[in-house]
């Protein structure tokens, strides 16, 4: 396993650029939220690498995933395919991340602290990039750049799996949408995500409407191939292919 800290990121960072680390999430950044994750959100992993395989992962793919977290694709992934690189802003996702691999043994995952605007890939073209609750973490005018250099990774026909939290409703329906959704979060100290988490998320990031979403993922160079809206209509998983 080739395991590098600056490996991927871009050091000479012009003034403009967005702060991904500033960017990333108040909760990401904290020790004790990190070493909690795992109990507070399943990442249906297995599931998405069988989904995925439908859609011709192999294990001659590369894949790139951006916002890994602590990792639970990753490690599902990785004995599926050829090479992973799991590229994140966060160092202290990246610690668990690192202890996971190495625990499992695992030898083919490339570890990358960087982000969707600075990581800079080295290899031949992926095969998949996937994202999971990532991307709400740049504004809208960094999403459609974000997409766009996620395109840029892929090989013409790859495959883009993107999960987010995204609003699948009308503007004059966002109060009632999102109290409901804000209603749904457990008490301080639980297993699950607090109410005041999830109005951290609502109030503080960056979650938008998938009729905004969806035209940039376009307009990046993708095929939508696949969109499915959660029933409240707050979630949204896409498979896009690269044009």
């Amino acid at each position: 396993m080739d395991v590098d800290a600056d490996q991927g990121i871009t050091h000479d960072r012009p003034g403009w650029l967005l702060d991904e680390v500033g960017s990333a999430g108040r909760e990401n950044l904290d020790v004790d939220h990190v070493q909690r994750y795992d109990v507070k959100e399943d990442a249906a992993a297995a599931s998405e690498v069988a989904l995925l395989r439908g859609w011709g992962l192999d294990e001659d793919s590369h894949v790139v995933e951006l916002g890994p977290g602590t990792g639970q694709f990753t490690l599902a992934v990785a004995p599926t395919c050829a090479r992973v690189v799991a590229v994140d802003v966060s160092s202290v996702m990246l610690e668990v991340l690192r202890t996971k691999l190495a625990r499992a043994r695992v030898r083919n995952v490339d570890v990358a602290q960087a982000g969707f605007l600075t990581y800079e890939h080295h290899g031949r073209p992926a095969d998949l990039v996937y994202s999971r609750y990532a991307l709400h973490h740049l504004p809208d005018f960094w999403k459609a750049v974000a997409l766009t250099r996620a395109r840029h990774l892929l090989r013409p026909g790859g495959i883009l799996r993107l999960w987010d939290v995204v609003y699948s409703f009308d503007p004059c329906e966002a109060q009632e949408r999102l109290e409901a959704w804000c209603a749904t979060g457990h008490g301080e100290g639980g297993d699950g995500w607090s109410r005041a988490e999830l109005e951290e998320h609502v109030r503080d990031e960056h979650s938008t409407f998938s009729w905004l979403l969806e035209p940039m993922i376009e307009r990046a160079g993708f095929a939508i191939e696949d969109a499915t809206y959660s029933p409240d209509g707050m979630l949204a998983t896409y498979v896009a292919r690269a044009r």
